[in-house]
């Protein structure tokens, strides 16, 4: 279950910076979401793994 959680948390800092990405390429017309909600999910992720460690 760790491992998973510490994957999934990997996965969703990726997403963090993809979206941040295409935010800034699209000059800020892009919805600023697209950074925000994985990088939400991210911060749960690493949450539970750090509680359960």
């Amino acid at each position: 279950m760790q491992k998973l959680v510490l994957v999934l948390s990997i996965v969703f800092i990726i997403l963090t910076f993809a979206g941040a990405g295409y935010v800034l390429l699209n000059r800020g017309n892009g919805n600023a979401g697209y950074a925000a909600i994985p990088m939400v999910c991210a911060l749960a992720c690493i949450s539970f793994y750090r509680h359960k460690e």
